[in-house]
């Protein structure tokens, strides 16, 4: 356990890992690693499609992107837990871009319950967005990236489908199955040369966290890192477009944990 905070290093300069790719991120608006992952490719060379459920957050995050590039992304609404709202992203995004070498599947929902008290609907909504999500936008996606012979998936996962935690049993089973997911996908797309693998953050610090868990916990976890301080949003990004560059080219099906905790 760390008791100095640590400072927030420089935010990167940009070496262009994406240039000329074309990126769709789910869960791309607010302050968390969605837009943070968006922002991070768009200035590493890519042109970015922005989906989420928030529309008036969804047309900020654009505006941002659009500051950077001087154009304004293309975004679409999108519940991950609807197939033919899916369905349709996918093929917004297509027809959009021209063709997706990239997929982040951000999209998650957390929550702070005790077992004893967890209701099956919140149960069922945590895999259902989590698990379920990612699950439906990576069939969506693999066979035009199958029949294109290349593409990156890179799935959000989190430390806690490795660490136990209490209240966060729907969260961490959903977060495990994310990596099963992962690691499952990238060997039936590794003969097409399509990579698939994900990140597991163990704390990004945002003001939607604190939403969503007692604050009291978010300064005790802050205190287990041994930077003594959560990852800011963008240092998460940092390794997602690190797995989704040509730097990558021979990681699939694996799980990168993006954290300064140690069991």
């Amino acid at each position: 356990m760390s008791e100095t905070r640590l400072p927030v290093p420089p935010y990167p300069t940009a070496h262009g890992l994406l240039a000329g790719r074309n990126v769709l991120v789910t869960a791309a608006a607010g302050s968390g690693i969605g837009f943070a992952t968006a922002r991070r490719c768009a200035e590493e060379g890519a042109r970015v499609m922005l989906s989420d459920l928030h529309e008036r957050r969804l047309g900020q995050s654009a505006a941002e992107i659009a500051k950077i590039t001087g154009a304004t992304p293309p975004t679409r609404l999108c519940d991950v837990t609807n197939e033919s709202q899916v369905q349709a992203l996918v093929r917004a995004a297509i027809s959009e871009l021209g063709h997706l070498d990239v997929l982040v599947n951000n999209a998650g929902l957390g929550g702070f319950v005790p077992i004893v008290e967890m209701t099956d609907e919140q149960w069922l909504k945590v895999l259902d967005v989590t698990l379920n999500g990612t699950f439906r936008m990576t069939r969506a996606v693999l066979p035009h990236m199958l029949e294109r012979k290349r593409g990156v998936i890179v799935n959000n996962a989190s430390v806690l489908g490795w660490r136990a935690q209490a209240g966060q049993a729907h969260y961490a089973a959903a977060k495990a199955g994310v990596m099963a997911l992962t690691r499952c996908a990238a060997m039936e797309a590794a003969p097409a040369g399509v990579r698939v693998n994900c990140v597991a953050p163990s704390l990004a610090t945002h003001p939607f966290l604190s939403k969503v868990m007692p604050q009291s916990l978010l300064d005790e976890l802050e205190t287990r890192e041994a930077f003594g301080r959560g990852a800011e949003p963008w240092e998460v990004a940092n390794t997602i477009v690190f797995l989704a560059s040509d730097y990558a080219s021979y990681l699939t099906g694996e799980v990168l944990s993006v954290s300064s905790q140690h069991p």
